[in-house]
């Protein structure tokens, strides 16, 4: 409704002379106007809507003046900067200003994929890399392979007879979808190369490939990729593409390659320009599949990355020379040191080379923060004997075994030699029959994972699968070291009791050991993350 008030108009001054005349009328003019001005506001807010959809007027005239699709850019991506990833890729649903602003450069710093080497990932992760990839400036891709091991299922090309052609000839079969995986990943490999080429502003650049990529029963082969990859030519391509983005970045800070299928080759670090080798902190190239004596990083080469915080190479790669070098006074000094022992390195390289005693004793005085971390692949007792000098800060060491199994004699010595630095010992061994898992207490009077227990007392993790450890062996060493042990981990089918033991329980053995492990463990609760006992399937 609208109610209109009569207001008495003021009489213009000067009315009574003519001057005055003309400066009414100019006045009478003017309102005129104004009248005519506010009969069309009248006549619009006659058509108004009626009081009950006033509201929803209001809201739509708002919507069209303020809305969603009309705020600044600069604010968007203030407001996405407070998202998580999932939720940013949400929110620019609501329209295309909105995924416009999703991919600016300011939200995508850094970028961890975890791809699933499979077609269906390609599209997916060309869309991602075309947005992202010429900007980021961290950039970590992990390559899982699912059922990369021989076999496969009935029906993808890769079933044998057992019975006639044997394990040998099994072995050799090319399985159709083994090559088609591998084809992808090489695809893969390559749109993430080629996006990130023209990239000056990487900081970080870390790959890491499924070491089972070629790896057929605990031994590395060309065969699938020379299947694949008949004249070399996407390798090569690979390779090429990884020496470029080398050459091109400005700012990287950290470079990681590890099992990529030969892309880093003996001449690709020396793309690099001093002035980035020089600020590098961070330098890990781990391939054990170089052929023949060949090295990623020679001792000339590493004395350009005077600024190097950590280093992860193959053993075989790591000589006394390069020790020497570490030592230098324009090195700053070193804090973590990755090897990678495998048996197939050991077998076309040398021991003789590595560091004796006194090089890691120099090191050590040089980098007195130094660690040291060792994952051995397959490796017999006695190249470890070699391997393991007293001097070494071995801090962490992960066996990881097809063939050969770990000695009691290798783990008694580990927890004498480094019973100061000791926090991560990982035992596994993946055999295929769980019937027979070696026990490493036999003709011992002491096991030697309990004395590890006792002796190493800053172990803060202990996992055990493919060995059997008795049940009064695993409270032994909950007990030793109490609620110090952050993790014991072991798979069901490594445990084993005595008969005794079995004869006096009337619930589940396994159950009243999880039980009396996590009371020692965390006294506060009897059932702890800490003691984690898994199966097998």
């Amino acid at each position: 409704m609208l109610l209109f008030l009569s207001v008495p108009q003021p009489r213009p001054p000067g009315a009574r002379t003519r001057a005055g005349a003309a400066r009414v009328a100019r006045w009478r003019w003017l309102r005129l106007q104004q009248l005519r001005r506010l009969r069309g506001l009248l006549r619009v807010l006659r058509g108004r809507p009626e009081a009950g959809t006033r509201r929803r007027g209001r809201m739509a005239l708002c919507g069209q003046a303020a809305g969603a699709a009309s705020l600044p850019s600069e604010l968007i991506v203030h407001i996405f900067s407070f998202l998580p990833a999932p939720d940013r890729l949400r929110a620019s649903a609501s329209c295309s200003h909105w995924r416009e602003c999703l991919f600016y450069p300011a939200l995508w710093p850094q970028l961890r994929i975890c791809l699933r080497v499979s077609p269906a990932e390609q599209p997916r992760l060309e869309f991602l890399m075309r947005k992202c990839g010429w900007f980021v400036r961290e950039l970590h891709v992990e390559f899982a392979a699912e059922n990369y091991l021989s076999g496969g299922g009935p029906g993808d090309g890769g079933g044998a007879d057992t019975g006639t052609g044997g394990e040998e000839v099994e072995a050799l079969q090319l399985s159709a979808r083994w090559l088609e995986v591998l084809r992808t990943y090489l695809e893969l490999v390559l749109c993430v190369l080629v996006s990130i080429r023209n990239n000056r502003n990487l900081q970080k650049f870390s790959l890491f490939g499924d070491i089972s990529v070629l790896q057929q029963q605990g031994s590395l082969s060309n065969t699938y990729l020379s299947k694949v990859d008949p004249d070399g030519k996407k390798i090569k391509q690979i390779q090429q593409l990884f020496e470029e983005i080398l050459s091109n970045s400005r700012q990287l800070k950290w470079l990681s390659c590890g099992f990529m299928l030969e892309i880093v080759t003996p001449t690709s670090l020396s793309s690099l320009s001093n002035a980035v080798a020089s600020t590098m902190e961070h330098l890990s190239l781990l391939d054990n599949n170089i052929p023949g004596n060949s090295t990623l990083i020679t001792a000339v080469e590493l004395e350009r990355f005077v600024n190097l915080h950590s280093l992860a190479l193959d053993f075989c790669d790591f000589t006394a020379e390069m020790a020497r070098v570490l030592t230098d006074s324009n090195h700053v000094p070193l804090q973590r040191l990755s090897l990678l022992v495998h048996s197939v390195s050991i077998m076309h390289k040398s021991l003789d080379n590595m560091p004796n005693d006194e090089h890691w004793k120099a090191l050590s005085r040089k980098s007195t923060n130094l660690r040291v971390y060792i994952m051995a692949f397959d490796i017999k007792s006695e190249d470890m004997l070699k391997i393991l000098k007293p001097s070494i800060p071995l801090e962490r060491i992960h066996f990881d075994s097809y063939i050969t199994c770990v000695s009691g004699a290798i783990v008694d010595l580990i927890s004498r030699q480094y019973d100061k630095f000791l926090t991560h010992f990982i035992l596994m061994n993946d055999v295929i029959d769980t019937s027979g898992f070696p026990d490493l207490s036999d003709n011992r009077n002491e096991d030697p994972l309990v004395l590890l227990a006792w002796r190493c007392t800053k172990l803060s993790l202990l996992a055990i699968h493919g060995y059997t450890v008795w049940a009064h062996n695993l409270i032994a060493i909950a007990r030793l070291r109490g609620s110090d042990l952050k993790v014991l981990e072991v798979t069901e089918e490594s445990i084993d009791f005595d008969q005794g033991e079995l004869a006096d329980q009337d619930v589940d053995p396994v159950h009243n050991l999880i039980e009396q492990v996590c009371t020692v463990l965390s006294p506060v609760s009897t059932y702890h993350a800490d003691f984690i006992c898994t199966s097998v399937v």
